[in-house]
C-alpha cells in the first residue's frame, strides 16, 4: 500500500517538474500520476468534433493500461445499448457497484477493445473496467465469476460510490 504523504509528495514533484505523467508499482498496486487533463477536458465546445490529442503509446515493460488510459472525447463516444439483458427465467444477478466516485472507462485506451461485453463469461479476479479518480486508473476486477448480463453505465461516464455498473449472472447460481 502507498503511504499517502508519499504519494503528496510525489504529486509536489510531478507539479514542479518538466515531467507530464509519472506511474509507480508497489505491492501490486499502482498509481498514474499525469499533469494533463483527459482528452475530453482538453476539448472546447468549439472544437468539440475535431480529433482528440494522442494518447501516448506503452512504454516497453509496462503495460498498456498503466500509460495514458484516457476517455475518449464525450462526443466520439459511440451509443451503446445498456438496457438489461433477457434474463434467464429464475435467473439470479449480482451486482458489481463502484468501490468509488471517479469516471468509468469500458476499455483500456480509446482505441482498445472493451474489457467486457454484455454475453461474455468472467473469471473472478478479470479486470471489467477502468475507473479513473484524481486522474489515477484503478482496475475493477470481478469478484465472481459468471456471464456478464448487464452493462449499467456508458463509457467515460462519471460514477458515485455504490453506483451498479455491472450485473453478473454467477455460475451455479439460479
Amino acid at each position: 500500500m502507498f503511504d499517502l504523504d508519499w504519494i503528496r509528495k510525489l504529486i509536489e514533484l510531478i507539479d514542479e517538474s518538466d515531467l507530464d505523467t509519472l506511474e509507480v508499482s508497489r505491492f501490486g498496486t499502482r498509481i498514474v500520476l499525469s499533469k494533463s487533463p483527459p482528452v475530453s477536458a482538453r476539448l472546447s465546445f468549439a472544437d468539440a468534433g475535431a480529433n482528440p490529442a494522442p494518447v501516448p503509446a506503452a512504454t516497453p515493460g509496462l503495460p498498456a493500461t498503466a500509460i495514458g488510459a484516457r476517455a475518449e472525447a464525450r462526443g466520439a463516444v459511440a451509443v451503446e445499448d445498456v438496457s438489461p439483458a433477457a434474463d434467464e427465467p429464475g435467473e439470479e444477478l449480482s451486482e458489481v457497484h463502484s468501490p468509488m466516485v471517479g469516471t468509468f472507462y469500458r476499455a483500456p485506451a480509446p482505441d482498445a477493445p472493451p474489457y467486457v461485453e454484455i454475453g461474455d463469461r468472467v473469471k473472478a479476479g478479470q479486470t471489467l473496467c477502468i475507473l479513473e479518480a484524481m486522474k489515477l486508473m484503478n482496475e475493477l476486477e470481478s469478484e465472481v465469476a459468471g456471464v456478464v448480463r448487464e452493462i449499467s453505465v456508458q463509457n467515460a461516464d462519471p460514477v458515485e460510490y455504490g453506483q451498479v455498473l455491472f450485473r453478473v449472472a454467477e455460475d451455479g447460481a439460479g
